[in-house]
């Protein structure tokens, strides 16, 4: 990506007093369109962002400190570049609000004017340590010898039907702009077709030298696993370790799953 408005990649100031116009959209369709991926999406879902290390003034100039959970849904037409989001919510530091309900008032509005879609947002979520479902795959015995995305690694088995969780924490893309790592989890619940464990690990591991977002490395791996395993009900849930005091948590899954439940995994 070369888009050189992104903020990421980029020496940029820090602004103390709210800045809501340090905000970068980008447009889904950037990684929706290379991978036919169209309206009526063949998901439901959202990012999950758990923002850290919020702080701003209470009238009287005494600061107060806050999480935040941020709820981006994925039918948004765009999802919001990362490193904006960290100015931004630093941007609050030195800025008085009359109270909580301001703050809320002030994100909801900003962020949803730059995803283009209505945000959800929480001040001090209760976020609970917790683990992914179903079982672990880290520790089968596999060859991996493919480090960009091969699909044609996934294997399901049509003559046994199953209902299962799975997860792995050996997920690792690249981001795009600075081909920093992204480091995460990754919780597979589906239907259908029994995917052969050992082809599923080796292909999120193909990930580890891809280039994308977050949102659209899960959003590839969805279209992917439904395409090639079959599946009649998908969820993905990826959790990825925090960058600047923000973890983005990427949830996909087939129409009328359960909204995906936020926690905190060891690793965050």
């Amino acid at each position: 990506m070369t888009n050189i408005k992104l903020p990421l990649g980029r020496e940029t100031g820090y602004p103390q007093n709210y800045a809501p116009e340090v905000l970068c959209p980008i447009s889904r369709a950037n990684s929706r369109k290379p991978l036919g991926i169209a309206e009526p999406l063949p998901f439901a879902g959202e990012d999950i962002w758990n923002a850290w290390e919020l702080t701003w003034l209470v009238p009287g100039g005494l600061p107060r400190v806050a999480t935040a959970e941020l709820r981006v849904p994925a039918a948004s037409p765009n999802l919001i570049e990362s490193k904006s989001l960290k100015l931004y919510l630093g941007s609050f530091a030195m800025t008085e609000f009359a109270n909580d309900s301001a703050v809320v008032d002030a994100i909801e509005r900003d962020l949803g004017a730059c995803a283009g879609s209505r945000i959800g947002v929480r001040l001090n979520p209760d976020v609970s340590l917790g683990g992914l479902g179903g079982d672990c795959i880290d520790t089968l015995r596999v060859d991996c010898a493919s480090y960009e995305v091969d699909t044609g690694l996934l294997h399901a088995d049509a003559a046994d039907a199953v209902e299962e969780c799975l997860h792995t924490h050996l997920l690792r893309s690249l981001c795009p702009v600075t081909g920093q790592p992204d480091i995460g989890s990754l919780e597979i619940a589906y239907a259908g077709p029994r995917i052969d464990r050992g082809s599923l690990l080796q292909y999120v591991v193909s990930f580890r030298g891809h280039q994308d977002f977050h949102e659209a490395c899960v959003e590839r791996m969805f279209v992917d696993i439904l395409e090639q395993c079959g599946s009649t009900k998908l969820s993905l849930h990826a959790r990825y370790l925090r960058r600047g005091g923000i973890d983005i948590n990427p949830y996909r899954s087939t129409p009328g799953e359960p909204r995906a439940a936020n926690m905190r995994l060891w690793r965050q």
